[in-house]
């Protein structure tokens, strides 16, 4: 509402898991936009998404007096000749449609606001020619698990970002299994959904083969009533197969990717889906998403040929697929996306890959950077503190042994900045890999050290067997307020003293003489200095 009110165009992205109420902002977006006397377009992906969309809406509508219109494959051409002419002389104010939205015929003429649904599913050259029909148009993009580009320029500030995180009551997590494609293990989750009076969606990506293997089932399944769905059908008998079905006059549903976006069939509890190395990480997760859209519990089976090798960033899809079943996950599917892909060229078309000539990390540092000088937010960064001590600290190949993921922990280290990031990151690690090493716990209290260290003004920071030197930077003094607060603190006090020498430094004798402990105790000992620098 607030941005939809400011001054400055609203371009925002909103994460929501699927059936987390995305489509509700949406509406209600629609409805804000309508009310203030402006035209709203909703742009998806399918035309089976944008019927749905449309019925929903005139539901919700019903009794406003808003006139709604309707863009695909679904609409005859005399419904469409007569949408366009209203969109084009203001008598329409809300456009539902696939990309047929932004043919060169269609210009609204008091456009207000895109809204734009599974932005994942369009290319760029689409979203910036939304975004040229006008450049005072608000947009808000709805996705479960945006691009890597999108998502990036999210993060990095360019655009907005509002993440639901929150489920809907009674919402339980997918049960996912990824296995190897068994005929009886999936003639079994058949009949178990069946039994229940539910109903399966089979996902077949292959239009030439689809009637045989609908057939195949028929003959694994009998008495099943199984239909067949797919993109080159007629739009008649396409819709006419997608309501029966919704109607329950089918059990199985065997289709191609169709179903992948937005499709709310709350009865479908169970998805079978074959040959899921040929599919990316977000379709993978938008298509088990397609079911656990009520209170029973659903079931994903996202199966591959057996004796299959999988090459190495399949292998990376399917186990992510595999790990982050938790609700609200579509978030950190994106960003393992955007991890596997890069962050493409957010000023070109790209919309992943990595910056060949500087690196990926340097290109975001740098980018960041000057994003923060433009908005005026921007600070010198300050030289990170030198540690010298002689205790290991590092993470065990015996530990972790997957290379990938100990470098994942590294990064997440490299990022602790206090006790209660530690904490959690212990118990993150104690879930995952089992209890915590010393040398693990040491290399993150020295993060914790470095980070602070830098913020109080230390340039060096050396832990010896019974005592630790903070040797201040040239130009920096003993904070008073700082070390006043650390010496309240009985485990402190009588325990630190501060030299103004050539070069000053503050030392700490510490109770202690377990390294383990010393190192933990200076990590305290500045997270208290700089809650005593704040005041």
């Amino acid at each position: 509402k607030k941005d939809m009110e400011s001054k400055k165009s609203m371009d925002r992205l909103l994460c929501g898991d699927v059936g987390f109420g995305k489509t509700e902002v949406a509406f209600r977006a629609i409805f804000k936009c309508v009310m203030d006397g402006k035209q709203a377009v909703l742009l998806a992906p399918t035309t089976v998404l944008v019927q749905q969309h449309y019925d929903n809406l005139k539901e919700r509508l019903r009794g406003y007096p808003i006139r709604i219109a309707m863009l695909s494959r679904f609409a005859t051409p005399k419904e469409i000749k007569r949408a366009v002419q209203g969109i084009n002389d203001g008598s329409v104010d809300v456009v539902v449609g696939t990309h047929r939205v932004l043919s060169k015929d269609v210009q609204p003429k008091n456009l207000g606001l895109m809204v734009i649904d599974e932005e994942q599913r369009f290319g760029v050259n689409h979203k910036e020619k939304m975004k040229t029909l006008r450049n005072t148009v608000d947009v808000l993009t709805l996705t479960a698990t945006p691009i890597p580009r999108t998502l990036h320029m999210s993060l990095s500030g360019i655009r907005d970002i509002s993440v639901l995180e929150e489920p809907p009551q009674d919402r339980r997590p997918v049960q996912t299994y990824v296995i190897e494609y068994d005929p009886q293990i999936i003639a079994e989750a058949c009949l178990r959904e069946i039994e229940r009076h539910g109903q399966v969606f089979y996902l077949f990506n292959n239009t030439h083969l689809i009637q045989e293997k609908a057939e195949m089932l028929s003959d694994m399944l009998p008495g099943a009533r199984i239909v067949y769905a797919h993109g080159k059908m007629s739009e008649r008998e396409l819709e006419s197969i997608i309501e029966a079905f919704i109607r329950k006059e089918a059990d199985i549903l065997v289709c191609t990717t169709i179903i992948e976006s937005g499709v709310d069939m709350p009865n479908v509890n169970t998805i079978i889906v074959e040959n899921s190395d040929r599919f990316g990480l977000s379709q993978l997760y938008q298509l088990k998403g397609r079911v656990g859209r009520s209170d029973r519990q659903a079931y994903a089976y996202i199966t591959y040929q057996p004796e299959k090798v999988l090459n190495e960033d399949a292998e990376k899809r399917l186990a992510a697929i595999r790990d982050f079943t938790e609700l609200g996950s579509g978030i950190k599917i994106a960003l393992k996306d955007l991890e596997v892909r890069g962050a493409g060229n957010l000023l070109g078309a790209e919309q992943h890959g990595q910056m060949d000539v500087i690196g990926y990390e340097l290109y975001c540092r740098m980018l960041d950077e000057e994003i923060k000088k433009l908005s005026g937010t921007w600070e010198p960064e300050v030289e990170d503190t030198v540690i010298k001590m002689s205790e290991d600290a590092y993470i065990s190949p015996a530990y972790i042994p997957d290379d990938g993921q100990r470098m994942d922990v590294y990064r997440h280290i490299q990022s602790i900045a206090s006790k209660k990031e530690r904490e959690d990151l212990e118990d993150e690690l104690t879930d995952r890999f089992g209890d915590v090493p010393k040398e693990v716990t040491i290399l993150a209290n020295i993060a914790i050290i470095r980070h602070q260290a830098s913020k109080l003004g230390f340039e060096t920071v050396e832990i010896e067997k019974d005592t630790a030197r903070l040797y201040y930077r040239p130009g920096v003094s003993g904070a008073a307020a700082a070390i006043l607060m650390a010496g309240s603190d009985k485990r402190f006090d009588g325990h630190i003293m501060v030299y103004s020498l050539k070069k000053p430094f503050l030392q700490y004798k510490p109770a202690p003489k377990d390294q383990k402990e010393i190192v933990a105790n200076v990590a305290e000992l500045l997270d208290l200095m700089s809650e005593g620098g704040k005041e």
